[in-house]
């Protein structure tokens, strides 16, 4: 019996869907998105970034949202590394060369597998192996497998940042503008 209704229901709720009467009305919620809400949508590309590594807006992949414990910070343009086993959320973004105060580089990284320890990016021009920019930032934040930073480089241009953390290795381009 119970099986019967939850059946009826749902035939009722599909008839009385925009798709199933015609309408071409959109419904729009004036509720915050949540972090689960944002992981449902699809991200769009805010710029194509520099080498590989496109900076999105919008949804999140739901690994993303499970390893930054649900609290990964909304409206906030992201990069995702390869192979995809970290993500930055880049506050202050466009990035800037130097050592800016504000607009400061804050970037928060969001791994997919455990901290265990601290993570290290070491840096470079993407045409280039040097100079290197090295820094190290400690596994003390939380919730969530998650690193705050601030990468700051030399020079404006394109950087590759390789990230290493307890045995895993990924890799970022981001573009850095003249202060």
């Amino acid at each position: 019996m119970k099986e019967a209704s939850l059946l009826v229901l749902a035939v009722v709720l599909a008839a009385c869907s925009p798709q199933a009467t015609g309408s071409t009305r959109s419904s729009i919620s004036t509720a915050p998105a949540t972090a689960t809400q944002a992981a449902s949508s699809q991200p769009s590309i805010t710029s194509t970034g520099c080498g590989s590594t496109a900076v999105l807006a919008g949804g999140i992949p739901q690994w993303l949202n499970d390893a930054g414990g649900h609290n990964n910070p909304l409206g906030v343009p992201y990069v995702i590394a390869q192979p995809p086993l970290a993500a930055g959320f880049l506050f202050g973004y466009p990035l800037h060369a130097g050592h800016p105060n504000n607009p400061s580089n804050k970037i928060l990284w969001v791994v997919r597998t455990a901290r265990n320890g601290p993570l290290t990016i070491d840096a470079h021009p993407l045409t280039a192996t040097s100079p290197v920019v090295h820094q190290v930032f400690p596994d003390n934040a939380g919730p969530g497998e998650i690193y705050p930073s601030g990468v700051d480089v030399p020079t404006a241009g394109c950087w590759q940042l390789d990230l290493r953390w307890a045995g895993s290795h990924t890799e970022v381009e981001l573009s850095y503008v003249s202060p």
